[in-house]
């Protein structure tokens, strides 16, 4: 149960914030609420107001691979901050940055810097149909690309948008999206038959992490690249959660498919607002000033946060074993939860990539697409959040969200969470 003092805070909360948060998952309506209110956080743990330690599995949802308040990210702030926050101008800093990242995803041949995902997709859209000059984008059920109208559209993580115009997005916005099932590459013909030559962009996750975690098929991203390639159209993988998640080469580099275009996002910050898209420079080349597209925003490639991204990387690129560390942390916790599994008898698939592990109170093999997320027991899930919470654990209050390990994990916190889930699970 929550505290006194978290009451108090939750109806604060709702006086003044909108539906008493900045983002609906938050308000814990995915789980029957109440809300976590956090007080601060460190390393591997996320504390309440009251002070009381949590061994967090959200990670900001994803960004956080070094955990809260890594040292090489908070120390020596004024460093960076010393010559001001934003300018409005290019620097050599994000010039250098661009370079290091076209290093590992070379596929970003050119690139633009904004401050968030949503800004990434919604800009990477708008240039896919300057230059393809058309207007249909195909989309996967269960795909999360951010807010933007057409993004919302039978999205995953925790955007719940069933009534797609009680939700703001216009009927024009409906005509210009088709919305396909992943890993079906038959639903992405029937949608695209007689519309082949309308097609501007194909966008996906190429592994998803907004419908719990959502690994591709074979053939499957292949066939989306000879698909955009016979129509025409461009395609974009974003990689928002992928990138530096899965290694410094994304998600691409190991399915060996490479896209037109690429979304990443905070996780290049340690969670600070930085995002960038990119893409072929021919693609790119509509973008003013040398084409008629527009983009831009005073925040795009700001100094401080390009210096949080040069220290990330420069974390990564001189620490190549921190993958290794991640990688045996949460194959520790997947197999300690199928043994839980096993010992009651219970039939959900447990499912690990890299630093990345996921289950859902669904009978059979692991989630291939969004029919087989929604068919997972939220009530099920939402007693489970709650009695991990009471035992120690904040996970995310959402099933369509997966558990993210970070560096600052230990094998301690894996089998006191792996103690918990055998503690929580229903008889």
């Amino acid at each position: 149960m929550p505290t006194d003092t978290a009451l108090l805070s939750i109806a604060r909360a709702q006086a003044v914030l909108a539906g008493g948060c900045d983002s609906p998952v938050r308000s814990c309506w995915g789980v029957g609420g109440p809300m976590f209110v956090q007080g601060r956080a460190e390393g591997a743990y996320a504390y309440d107001e009251a002070g009381k330690r949590y061994i967090d599995y959200v990670m900001a949802y994803g960004p956080l691979l070094f955990g809260h308040t890594h040292p090489a990210l908070t120390t020596g702030l004024d460093g960076i901050a010393k010559n001001g926050f934003v300018w409005g101008t290019t620097h050599p800093e994000e010039v250098r940055l661009a370079e290091r990242i076209r290093e590992h995803l070379p596929s970003m041949e050119r690139m633009r810097f904004v401050s968030t995902g949503t800004e990434a997709v919604m800009s990477a859209i708008r240039v896919a149909r300057a230059h393809t000059r058309r207007t249909l984008v195909l989309k996967f059920a269960g795909n999360y690309h951010g807010h933007s109208d057409f993004a919302l559209l039978d999205a995953g993580a925790s955007a719940h948008t069933s009534d797609a115009q009680a939700s703001g997005i216009p009927e024009g916005v409906m005509r210009d999206v088709a919305v396909a099932r992943y890993n079906d590459l038959d639903s992405v013909d029937a949608l695209l038959a007689g519309r082949e030559r309308e097609l501007a962009a194909i966008i996906v996750e190429p592994v998803v992490g907004n419908m719990g975690y959502v690994t591709p098929v074979d053939g499957f991203l292949r066939g989306l690249r000879e698909r955009a390639d016979a129509s025409g159209a461009v395609l974009i993988f974003d990689e928002i959660i992928t990138w530096l998640r899965l290694g410094l080469g994304g998600a691409q580099a190991s399915a060996g498919v490479v896209p037109d275009m690429t979304t990443i996002g905070k996780i290049m910050g340690g969670g600070v607002p930085i995002a960038a898209f990119g893409g072929r420079a021919a693609v790119m080349r509509v973008l003013a000033p040398e084409g008629g597209t527009f983009t831009g925003g005073t925040h795009g490639g700001n100094p401080f946060s390009v210096g949080m991204a040069h220290r990330v990387l420069d974390l990564l690129e001189t620490h190549p074993e921190y993958y290794a560390q991640m990688r045996a942390l949460a194959t520790r916790l997947a197999d300690g939860i199928r043994g839980i599994f096993a010992d009651r008898g219970l039939p959900y698939a447990v499912v690990q990539h890299e630093s990345i592990v996921d289950f859902k109170f669904r009978a059979g093999p692991p989630t291939r697409d969004y029919d087989d997320a929604r068919r997972a027991d939220k009530q099920a899930y939402a007693g489970y959040y709650h009695a991990m919470l009471a035992r120690g654990i904040v996970l995310p209050p959402s099933q369509n969200e997966v558990m993210f390990v970070s560096t600052a994990h230990s094998q301690a916190d894996i089998d006191a969470t792996l103690a918990a889930i055998a503690q929580s699970l229903p008889a």
